[in-house]
């Protein structure tokens, strides 16, 4: 079940923000899935570009005063059908990749895992900001949902480099 909200301008500002985390997050799995050694982590790193896709449809509807239900149903049959759409990328973006998809950045696994794990840990609060300033209590629900999903992201990564000797909790 899909409800309507009317978003305040501060609400419409954070989402924008959110959207465009969202985007910068699918561009950069997207890329190190391309770049990663290990099929392990190529596996991981398509996962979370493909739940990225996810959120960013969330935000869509929730910019178009749509609130999904985060339980299942519509959202989902929509994301999945939006997940072959890139996302409105700059044209800076745009450039900085050649025609085989990839960029001349070369990183170790390790060092993507870094890179995405800080970025996790970056989206996941704003995502915290965004719900605190919602008034809606549905779309904090939303939001909340797609924080706990972000969460999960950097749980599979932090694990992965755990199992891999990249990264020790002390």
């Amino acid at each position: 079940m899909i409800a309507n909200v009317t978003l305040s301008t501060k609400e419409q500002l954070l989402l924008q923000d959110q959207k465009s985390h969202e985007e910068q997050c699918i561009l950069k799995y997207d890329n190190y899935a391309n770049l990663a050694v290990d099929s392990q982590l190529k596996t991981i790193f398509k996962n979370n570009a493909q739940k990225e896709r996810e959120h960013l449809q969330i935000i869509n509807q929730l910019l178009n005063g749509q609130v999904p239900s985060v339980a299942g149903g519509p959202q989902q049959q929509s994301a999945q059908q939006q997940a072959g759409q890139q996302p409105n990328w700059s044209m800076s973006q745009q450039e900085s990749i050649d025609k085989s998809g990839t960029t001349g950045f070369k990183a170790s696994d390790k060092d993507m895992c870094i890179d995405m794990l800080n970025t996790e840990k970056y989206v996941s609060g704003t995502y915290d900001t965004t719900i605190f300033e919602c008034k809606n209590a549905q779309v904090r629900d939303v939001l909340n949902h797609i924080q706990k999903e972000e969460q999960k992201h950097g749980e599979a990564i932090f694990s992965y480099m755990q199992s891999k000797g990249m990264y020790s909790a002390q």
